[in-house]
């Protein structure tokens, strides 16, 4: 599978961002799916993960009650709606696909990043 994130950009803290990612590839819906971020000088951290349904969804504490992942089978896309940024949140933010749903943390396919960047 491949994958296209998109809808980063620049927003002021207590702002508000969607991210998509969009998956090539007709089998979707049997890809368990997550969106990790990256900020300068750091490690890649989770975010958020949703099962193949949609049906569970998992979160890192630091996004917990702010951010929420979906996904659209019918339109191959998955997506973070991200509420009240903080500048800690500026990162860039890759999606990730994985068929096993193992573990939220191990993925096997991962899209190219786009930047959010939170100003205060």
């Amino acid at each position: 599978v491949q994958l296209q994130a998109s809808g980063g950009g620049l927003v002021q803290a207590g702002g508000s961002l969607r991210l998509s990612c969009a998956a090539s590839g007709r089998t979707f819906s049997s890809y368990f799916m997550g969106w990790f971020r990256q900020a300068p000088g750091k490690e890649r951290e989770f975010v958020a993960a949703i099962n193949w349904s949609g049906g569970s969804t998992y979160y890192a504490d630091s996004v917990k009650g702010r951010f929420t992942i979906s996904r659209d089978n019918a339109k191959d896309t998955i997506y973070l709606q991200m509420n009240s940024l903080k500048p800690e949140d500026t990162a860039v933010y890759y999606c990730a696909a994985q068929r096993r749903g193992s573990s939220y943390y191990d993925y096997d396919y991962w899209g190219q990043g786009t930047l959010v960047t939170v100003s205060s």
